[in-house]
């Protein structure tokens, strides 16, 4: 009994710990992606007006209805990664906008009568004063990311906290299921938990260098 008891903590741990490193690193992909879309879209208006059209499409599917497209281009493993990101980007991309908008635009105008390139705008007002929105991105993308995992993992995977949900619920061990979501939950909290501190350290750190 105590074997079985030691296996089947295992098997749930060894889960937890792969569905956690899969939010980890899509939210980390989506943030870095985003953020890098919406300096592309503030650097250059022809991008911006040929590209979001592109994103409200996006924005509007269902993104459940792209896990076949996924799997197919990116394969079994990579899919839940491209779940990951397809859920959780376009939320980075609009926070990030908004934060740049909000910037006076006198300010930039003033920058720029000094001689300063787009390069130091971005590095020097631009990115600073979108701390408090990137915070806010990414703590909403912690939990998006997550679901795009789990997603992932019922369409695709062969392991992870998705998968023992769904394998619960075929061979009827509604035990197995409650287990994986109870875990879930403290995954999401202790993710949740981590984005907070780290949000905390840079707004720390962006005001004493502001």
């Amino acid at each position: 009994m105590k074997a079985l008891v030691c296996s089947w903590l295992a098997v749930f741990l060894s889960t937890h710990m792969l569905t956690g490193v899969e939010t980890m690193v899509g939210l980390v992909v989506s943030m870095a992606a985003g953020t890098a879309i919406a300096v592309l879209f503030w650097w250059s208006s022809y991008a911006s007006k040929v590209l979001e059209p592109y994103m409200v499409v996006l924005n509007a599917l269902p993104k459940v209805a792209l896990g076949p497209i996924f799997y197919i281009w990116l394969g079994d493993r990579y899919s839940i990664y491209g779940m990951a990101v397809a859920i959780s980007i376009i939320v980075t991309i609009m926070m990030i906008e908004a934060g740049f908008r909000e910037i006076g635009k006198t300010k930039l105008k003033v920058m720029e009568s000094f001689g300063a390139t787009k390069l130091q705008m971005l590095r020097m007002v631009l990115l600073p004063a979108s701390v408090p929105n990137l915070i806010a991105a990414l703590k909403v993308n912690v939990g998006l990311t997550l679901v795009g995992v789990i997603m992932g993992e019922f369409l695709s995977s062969k392991a992870g906290l998705g998968y023992l949900i769904i394998y619960g619920g075929q061979v009827f061990q509604m035990d197995m299921v409650m287990v994986s979501i109870a875990m879930l939950a403290v995954l999401s909290i202790l993710l949740y938990g981590i984005v907070t501190v780290i949000g905390r350290f840079a707004m720390k750190r962006n005001h004493l260098e502001g």
